[in-house]
């Protein structure tokens, strides 16, 4: 079976002959970042401007590619062909886009499938696109690298986290300076699609049962986070929170009642933290049914969105913050940061 060449932090993307006439493309040169989770997959292409990008094409798609691995520890032949059918539109924009540097990453579900460098091939093979696993590390500082620029103001650290398909992580920073800096980092093995098949609610149309399903989610985050709470210095200061995920900006879809999701009014968002433990209590008090009759919740995220509610529910304890920041930004824009730091000037 073929190889695809060795992963690189950066490559540049197949660009077609220049059109008959020009000797090069023009120099606003486009850049893309692709993140692969355990339940999305998301594409990012920008250009340059000013001290930042502006977006010029964007793709996301619920694959669950870590659909059963929980239980198979694999990649099943269904996700794997959701996962392809979304790539080749990845690979197909692209092209069209003239990408001149692009980078993708993939996180927790081909960390853990054994079969996940089996896939990272077949993608090559079938897409084009070169996969780079990325350690969970590394995950973390790119989702605060795309997405601290929304902390507020304040005094002492702050809390940056992401919860993901697969797994959760937590980031402590230090946002004094031009950039933030991390001081710990800590990442669990609970995510909204792992949480949902380890200790997903039975009994759903059963009130006592859910809340009882509800409180197991819980203690199990809790337990994971212990080592991380540990380590954890004393508050000083106020508490900062900020969040980014499909779980924080759902629910904070739900919290201002919106039809359908915006992002202009979701990124960015601070709001208390009250209201979001009290989104999260209400939704997770809910059958499927009712979670599914929502705006922006839907079918597609009412069997995951509970596993969400008790993740976040569990952050908010650990680091009391009086308002959570909402950030509909992370992995992607933290790898076209890097990506045009790095250009050529």
């Amino acid at each position: 079976m073929p190889r695809p060449p060795a992963p690189k932090p950066a490559r540049p993307a197949p660009n077609p002959s220049p059109p008959q006439g020009r000797a090069r493309w023009p120099e606003a040169r486009h850049y893309a970042a692709l993140d692969l989770g355990t339940n999305n997959c998301r594409l990012l292409i920008a250009r340059p401007q000013g001290s930042g990008f502006t977006v010029v094409d964007a793709f996301s798609r619920i694959v669950r590619l870590g659909e059963g691995l929980a239980s198979s520890g694999r990649l099943s032949d269904a996700a794997i062909e959701r996962t392809i059918a979304a790539l080749r539109i990845c690979a197909d924009k692209l092209k069209r886009r003239h990408v001149a540097l692009s980078r993708a990453v993939a996180t927790e579900a081909c960390r853990q499938a054994a079969n996940g460098p089996e896939f990272i091939q077949r993608v090559y093979r079938e897409t084009g696109i070169v996969l780079d696993i990325i350690t969970a590390e590394e995950e973390a500082r790119l989702a605060v690298l795309g997405c601290h620029a929304l902390l507020e103001p304040g005094d002492g650290p702050a809390l940056v986290f992401d919860i993901g398909g697969g797994s959760t992580e937590l980031v402590l920073v230090d946002s004094a300076g031009e950039h933030p800096r991390i001081l710990d980092w800590h990442s669990a093995p609970w995510g909204v699609v792992s949480l949902t098949e380890a200790r997903g609610i039975t009994g759903d149309h059963d009130p006592k049962l859910r809340a009882a399903g509800y409180a197991r989610m819980r203690e199990s985050v809790a337990e994971a986070f212990a080592p991380f709470i540990a380590r954890l210095p004393a508050v000083s200061g106020t508490p900062r929170l900020l969040g980014t995920s499909g779980t924080v900006t759902t629910l904070a879809s739900v919290h201002l009642g919106l039809p359908s999701y915006d992002r202009s009014a979701v990124d960015g968002l601070i709001m208390p933290a009250a209201s979001m433990r009290a989104v999260s209590q209400r939704i997770a008090g809910l059958d499927m049914k009712g979670r599914s009759a929502i705006p922006c919740i839907g079918a597609e995220r009412a069997d995951l969105v509970v596993a969400g509610c008790a993740i976040l529910e569990t952050i908010m304890d650990i680091w009391p913050a009086e308002r959570l920041g909402i950030a509909d930004r992370g992995i992607r824009e933290g790898i076209l940061r890097r990506l045009m730091g790095s250009r050529a000037q």
